[in-house]
């Protein structure tokens, strides 16, 4: 896992000349500074790790090079790879294999992508579904929010929102560099009207599924977690109504929503 102590900065406007010219430049850098930094590197990590650490640098490169492969390509593999809706190639922090393996989960591969995700299974099972990544960076095309979920007699509490039909796990979503739990926190308190008690906050899961009402390829990523709570549970803000849910009610919740419905009752959670 790497740690970042910002989870998400929006690009900067540049000049196209600009582009060109730090394109340039870094090309000029590979070329002249590449081969000995490599070498460096190299001695370096058998020097600092043994072989242990040769390998987790080669793997770092790896890595990277993916991730230049998926900013570079994205254009040709949005066409070949994927059908209409599907998650986009050309996120430069995440690998090839990432956004093939998300567009394996939605369907939204074209036959040549899964004939790609074939060749890659043999060498490696479930290379792709495997190579997810929850922790790149947030982009266009991915959502991060947070839920609550608060089980009650084998019912899941939910709510929906004034003009929307689909209910929703009560939640939010997460603003850029706000901590999940305070997310949570503040999401929970403007729409249930109750103050989730920060010492039993935990983690759930994080789920990942086609954006609700969202452009084609958006998906949200959905960091569900359970509390207790102070207060009095009642409709605020925009809710216009609070129910509680059974399993054979997963039709009426968004994407993201019905795979946690799916997993409370595969643990017998959700009756």
């Amino acid at each position: 896992m790497i740690y970042r102590k910002k989870r998400e900065q929006p690009d900067r406007k540049t000049h196209p000349l600009i582009g060109l010219l730090l394109f340039f430049i870094s090309i000029i850098l590979l070329l002249t500074t590449g081969v000995f930094g490599f070498i460096y590197g190299i001695f370096h990590s058998l020097f600092k790790g043994g072989f242990r650490g040769l390998g987790e640098y080669c793997l770092q490169i790896a890595i990277s090079i993916d991730q230049l492969g998926n900013v570079l390509m994205q254009h040709l593999l949005n066409l070949l790879w994927i059908g209409r809706g599907g998650y986009p190639f050309g996120n430069r922090d995440e690998t090839i294999s990432s956004a093939l393996g998300r567009n394996k989960r939605s369907g939204t591969l074209t036959g040549f992508g899964r004939a790609m995700d074939h060749i890659l299974d043999l060498i490696d099972p479930n290379h792709s579904l495997d190579s997810i990544d929850y922790y790149i960076e947030p982009s266009d095309q991915i959502i991060e929010a947070v839920s609550w979920v608060h089980l009650k007699d084998g019912q899941i509490l939910a709510s929906r929102s004034e003009g929307k039909s689909r209910y929703y796990i009560p939640g939010g979503k997460r603003l850029p560099e706000e901590p999940e739990h305070q997310a949570l926190m503040r999401e929970i308190e403007e729409e249930m009207g109750v103050f989730l008690i920060p010492d039993s906050i935990r983690l759930l899961g994080i789920f990942e599924a086609p954006a609700d009402a969202q452009p084609p390829g958006t998906l949200v990523r959905l960091s569900c977690y359970t509390a207790r709570y102070e207060g009095t549970l009642k409709p605020a803000s925009e809710i216009r109504e609070i129910v509680w849910l059974t399993y054979s009610d997963r039709h009426l919740v968004a994407p993201a929503d019905q795979l946690v419905f799916d997993f409370l009752h595969q643990k017998g959670m959700l009756d």
